[in-house]
């Protein structure tokens, strides 16, 4: 028995090695995405660049975008030409984007590991930021915490592409009406 228990914690530790290497290789990803926001389900695409940097488009009759650059988020609602800032600085987005906080995370949590997902739990500060993985690939895959309105957030990802060029230009902030 303790054999096995050995093992398992050995397999669990290879595992956390193995996301981070995936994390420290990658610069950018570009994904489709599905948000769950209590009940609510929301669709579209996004691009992440390390660190701090996404954009998302969502496929909503509003056309909203959002936009996080380093501690700043936007909101736009485009068809009412309307944009929204809120500082981000206690959010969990930022223990997700920023690779470095996120790798300092993976080696101080939990690690779960069914047999295609890999979750990394992380229960610091009074706070529940549940971060998933592709058992196979090691790629990030999704995300669940509670946002700063209180909503429970569910966000899953399908990978398009990594590691690309980005202009950087697109994380602008748009103006504020």
């Amino acid at each position: 028995m303790l054999f096995l228990t050995f093992y398992s914690s050995e397999l669990l530790a290879t595992e956390k090695e193995k996301i981070i290497k995936k994390l420290k290789e990658t610069r950018s990803i570009s994904f489709n995405f599905t948000q769950k926001t209590n009940s609510v389900i929301e669709n579209g695409w996004c691009i992440l660049a390390f660190p701090n940097k996404l954009k998302c488009v969502y496929d909503d009759k509003k056309q909203k975008e959002l936009i996080l650059n380093n501690n700043t988020l936007s909101i736009t609602q485009k068809r009412y030409d309307k944009t929204f800032l809120y500082p981000v600085s206690k959010s969990p987005f930022l223990k997700i984007l920023d690779k470095t906080e996120l790798i300092n995370k993976i080696r101080k949590s939990d690690l779960e590991n069914n047999k295609n997902v890999i979750k990394i739990i992380d229960k610091t500060h009074g706070e529940r930021i549940v971060v998933f993985f592709d058992s196979k690939l090691f790629n990030i895959i999704g995300w669940e915490f509670i946002d700063q309105f209180n909503n429970n957030v569910s966000f899953s990802i399908k990978i398009l592409t990594t590691n690309f060029n980005v202009d950087l230009n697109q994380f602008k902030h748009p103006k504020i009406n």
